[in-house]
């Protein structure tokens, strides 16, 4: 590990927790492949004074989006999918009901037309991956494949999970999938979609400062697609069944240090410490902005999302740079890669809010704090 002057993040972490914004906190960055920051502080169980250690786990939410991506670029990569191949030529069921033309790229950058959770979704339900996939299946598109922007917000994941497993020669579901072709060729022990028992004790408690807000019509898009019986909260995602349950968009449960290790490798283009799981130039490519990715969203209440040609978000006020791939977790975790100026950068956290402003998110002026530290700009 480089040695760096790691105070300025040390405080603005403490600065966070002693506000009652945050919690517990672990931040690692890399820099041209090495870590350079690796500091945590908090609580990981308020209720009980456990203190939160190197080891902790966290959710991290649609942070989990960015590997599931990755896990698909791989298998492009090996000449297993192609990106331009309607999603029926690898699970043929998916075509029902106007979705035949539906490509794996639109699955990618949430151009599919279906965002919506399955009507009746329990979080039972939501952990019997036989049983979304198939209710995904089944779905009608709110729009024709391909024509506009509509988030996936947690279908994402058994859409993209779906594709790997058909894919795969060997039949893995996303979690076994990314244990084999990301965690154990990068040497990462906690990058999880969907944990084993003998880790359960070291997840961090969730609290949710945002928890008395009032929700969203029921009706809107945003609402139906995290309906409230499984939305992104810790009364659901504490469950020891979700947390055991192959969630592909929203249900990774990373430790900060993995996560980091897997975003420089994203940074160094496909590479880190001599394993190559991606090319640089595909890499490269990731940091170009999807056809229309600014178009508004009318699941996300006609907010643009700004959406790579890879999946991954680009750019934007939360991270370093505008070629910057990142993804956000609700309730404020984000994990990025600066191929530009080859840093890498994760914050896990186990106080969730939803920031209305800039000025209000706690994890902003860590970020700021970090890009520092390492002697990096934070380009506008």
């Amino acid at each position: 590990m480089r040695m760096i002057d790691d105070t300025p993040v040390r405080a603005a972490i403490r600065a966070a927790i002693d506000a009652g914004d945050e919690q517990a906190i672990h931040v690692v960055a890399y820099c041209d492949g090495v870590p350079c920051i690796d500091v945590w502080d908090g609580l990981a169980d308020p209720a009980t004074g456990t203190p939160a250690t190197a080891d902790t786990l966290y959710n991290v939410y649609s942070v989990t989006k960015a590997v599931a991506a990755t896990a698909l670029h791989i298998q492009a990569e090996r000449g297993v999918v192609d990106y331009d191949a309607p999603i029926a030529d690898y699970w043929p069921e998916f075509a029902q009901n106007g979705k035949a033309t539906a490509t794996i790229r639109h699955a990618l950058t949430h151009r599919a037309g279906v965002p919506l959770m399955p009507e009746g979704v329990t979080p039972e339900l939501m952990c019997d991956s036989a049983w979304m996939a198939n209710a995904i299946a089944a779905m009608e598109p709110l729009a024709p494949p391909g024509e506009k922007t509509l988030y996936q917000s947690m279908t994402f994941g058994w859409i993209i999970g779906e594709i790997v497993r058909r894919a795969d020669p060997a039949g893995r579901d996303l979690n076994a999938f990314v244990q084999d072709e990301i965690a154990a060729p990068l040497g990462l022990r906690d990058l999880w979609i969907g944990i084993p028992d003998r880790v359960a004790d070291r997840v961090a408690v969730m609290s949710n400062r945002n928890d008395n807000d009032p929700p969203p019509p029921a009706a809107t898009l945003y609402a139906r697609s995290m309906p409230h019986a499984v939305d992104l909260v810790p009364r659901v995602f504490a469950r020891p069944d979700v947390q055991r349950a192959c969630i592909a968009g929203v249900g990774g449960i990373f430790n900060a240090r993995d996560e980091a290790r897997f975003w420089a490798m994203l940074a160094g283009g496909g590479e880190l410490d001599g394993v190559r799981l991606l090319s640089a130039e595909r890499v490269a490519a990731f940091c170009s902005l999807r056809d229309n990715g600014d178009e508004p969203d009318p699941v996300m209440f006609g907010m643009p999302i700004p959406i790579s040609i890879g999946g991954y978000w680009l750019g934007g006020h939360r991270v370093s740079h505008p070629r910057a791939i990142w993804h956000p977790g609700a309730g404020g975790s984000i994990g990025w890669a600066d191929p530009a100026q080859n840093i890498a950068v994760a914050i896990c956290h186990n106080r969730m809010f939803n920031a209305r402003d800039p000025k209000d998110d706690p994890i902003l002026p860590i970020s700021k704090a970090v890009v520092a530290a390492l002697g990096r700009e934070w380009v506008a």
